[in-house]
């Protein structure tokens, strides 16, 4: 057999499981980050962590597949190694940052939802307040028509 073909296959092998492990790390622990997110609804959390994990496996396993062509031939054990280590270290620096990016945008959005939760007042307004009679040097214009 080949080895440029071993080289494919071995390359898929190591490429997929990673995917799928990152796939699942990121989905378990993103889990409670997106309820958090999303002010603790847990069905919306599942939706968009169900959707982050799709996209992923998506963007992930279409670049696996297209990064899949060797340019040269692999002739010897050495060429074995030296190929799979460039494309299994590039297909690592992809997960990477595609893992980078997804905690990026979704702390993002959880900072966003942290600064309209200060920016809500714990006790809604119960009231209008009187206005008091002017006191000091200051007066309040007149209320009335102009120049009456």
């Amino acid at each position: 057999m080949d080895l440029t073909v071993v080289a494919y296959v071995i390359y898929l092998l190591i490429s997929v499981a990673l995917t799928v492990w990152v796939a699942r790390t990121l989905s378990r622990n993103g889990k409670i980050f997106l309820a958090d997110v999303l002010k603790g609804n847990e069905t919306l959390a599942d939706a968009v962590n169900h959707l982050l994990v799709v996209g992923f496996y998506l963007v992930n396993l279409g670049f696996v597949t297209l990064y899949l062509k060797a340019a040269e031939a692999v002739s010897d054990a050495r060429g074995l190694f030296e190929a799979l280590s460039v494309k299994i270290g590039v297909v690592l620096l992809v997960l990477g940052v595609m893992h980078l990016g997804n905690v990026w945008v979704l702390n993002r959005i959880r900072r966003r939802g942290v600064m309209e939760r200060e920016l809500t007042p714990p006790v809604g307004p119960q009231g209008w307040t009187r206005q008091q009679p002017a006191t000091g040097p200051w007066t309040p214009p007149a209320t009335g028509p102009a120049g009456a």
